[in-house]
Parts: structure tokens; sequence; C-alpha cells
């Protein structure tokens, strides 16, 4: 039980870094082989970043062209080595076009970090600028 309480912890704290934008909050959680798979990309598994530092990159990238963009709603839970977390993503494009989906990612933990991230969202269409 102390075990999945800490994995929420963690969780819920790489969630709160997540929304202040803040990449090396977030990859302090992570260990120095970590893997992240996106929810999107060529392959199956979406695309596959390696490494503390590479991870640190793409999370830093998407704040950069989405610079709104938040995980509301967050909800955690873990079991053994497990994690998962449920959000709604929500963010502006450059064009003015929100995105709004629900999703979730799975984790997998090692020795109280996240070694695995593996992310998964609604596919939907994009919705239209707000009118002023």
């Amino acid at each position: 039980m102390q075990d999945e309480r800490s994995h929420t912890e963690v969780l819920q704290a790489v969630f709160e870094a997540f929304n202040r934008h803040d990449a090396d909050a977030v990859v302090a959680y992570m260990t120095e082989d970590c893997v992240f798979e996106t929810a999107g990309g060529a392959e199956a598994h979406g695309t596959r970043i390696q490494g503390r530092e590479a991870v640190r990159d793409a999370f830093a990238q998407v704040w950069q062209g989405l610079p709104d963009v938040q995980w509301r709603n967050a909800r955690h839970f873990a079991a053994a080595d497990r994690g998962v977390s449920e959000w709604t993503f929500v963010a502006t494009r450059p064009d003015g076009y929100r995105i709004e989906a629900e999703g979730c990612d799975l984790f997998r933990f090692r020795d109280g970090l996240i070694c695995e991230k593996k992310a998964f969202r609604k596919d939907r269409p994009l919705l239209a600028p707000d009118a002023d």
C-alpha cells in the first residue's frame, strides 16, 4: 500500500509540473533511461522517445507549440509497479483551433521513479476558435 501511495504521489507531482510547464521537474521523477511513447506517431506505439534529456526536450517542445496546454481533471491510481493517470488534454493551436480530448497515461515504475510512460488520447476533431 505504501508503494502505491508513493507512486500516486509521484504522478500527482508530475502532473503539477506538466501544468506549470516545468520540464526539469517532470523528468526529476523519471529514470535516466526512461521511455516515453507519445499518443501519435508513425509506429503502432506512437513515437518512442528514450532517455531523460530526450524526454525533457519533447515536453519542452509541446509547451512551446501549445503554450496554454493543460492536463485537467487528472486522476491517478497505482498497483505494484504500474500506474494510471486519466485526464482531459486542453490546448490552443497557433491557428486558434482548440484541442479538448480525454486521455490516459500508463506508467511503469522502477526504484520509485517512472521508467515508462505510454500516452493515449481520444482522436477528436479540432474545435473552432472562439468568436470574439
